[in-house]
């Protein structure tokens, strides 16, 4: 069986916790286990959000419209491309 340590709890949650337990006849570490597998075997949703990032940049930006992109210009000539100390 495992143990797990759950830190820094609110002492609100911890008495609500103990107060359901108590109103269930129950342990509070029973209890949580109770809540614990019930989360756990809850159905997977898909998540609201794409992990894909190009659709994610483009969902961002959909509502700017779509933009042109200007056609490429030749590259234009490097100013060592006659400089023989290069070579």
């Amino acid at each position: 069986m495992t143990v797990l340590t759950v830190r820094n709890l609110d002492p609100d949650v911890k008495t609500r916790l103990r107060v359901q337990a108590a109103q269930q006849g129950i342990a509070m570490e029973e209890a949580v286990r109770r809540i614990l597998t019930r989360a756990a075997n809850e159905p997977q949703t898909a998540p609201a959000v794409s992990h894909d990032l190009g659709k994610r940049i483009q969902a961002r930006f959909a509502a700017l419209g779509e933009i042109t992109i200007p056609p490429r210009r030749a590259m234009r000539a490097s100013p060592f491309a006659n400089d023989a100390s290069n070579t």
